[in-house]
């Protein structure tokens, strides 16, 4: 089965550098096949028998840690269900740009409660949707100018989140 793995916060500002290199050989050690990477911020799709994502999840963060001596958050999803996501963004059509349009990908759906609080506080520019363990961000101001973009999720739900601007979901589909 195909999946793709998204490594939260390496190689930004200078922080986590990881080769994506040594990255698809240390993914290759784990036993996984077909390993491909897209950018450099830690996309990698890979087959292997079709197992639980935490076991997954937990093969990755152990492997990393071992090979690179940093801790690094890792979202799996099957590959087929990105096609998925592509297809269920609420705001379709509604954005001029990728820069625009994130999906921010959890590792479990968030509980209601916590979802109150995220929405209660992104700012009147900004638009968010959570569907299932997705939340789709429409970001007329760009990631770098939002609240979302810098790491308000993190903060107010207490939950690790990794970011992917449209056009980067649009590749997972394909990697």
């Amino acid at each position: 089965m195909r999946y793709v793995a998204l490594l939260r916060g390496i190689n930004v500002t200078g922080n986590n550098m990881i080769s994506m290199e040594e990255l698809r050989a240390v993914f290759e050690s784990l036993g996984f096949s077909r390993v491909t990477s897209y950018i450099n911020s830690g996309n990698l799709a890979f087959d292997v028998r079709a197992a639980a994502e935490p076991s997954l999840i937990a093969k990755i963060e152990k492997g990393i840690k071992e090979h690179f001596s940093t801790s690094v958050q890792v979202m799996v999803r099957p590959q087929k269900d990105i096609a998925s996501i592509l297809a269920n963004n609420p705001f379709d059509g509604e954005f001029e740009s990728h820069k625009e349009m994130h999906v921010l990908f959890l590792k479990e759906e968030m509980p209601t409660a916590k979802v109150d609080i995220v929405l209660a506080a992104v700012p009147e520019m900004e638009r968010c949707v959570f569907r299932g363990r997705e939340i789709y961000c429409h970001l007329p101001m760009g990631v770098a100018e939002s609240l979302l973009g810098r790491g308000l999720v993190e903060r107010k739900a207490k939950v690790p989140v990794t970011a992917r601007n449209w056009r980067t979901v649009q590749k997972l589909a394909d990697l």
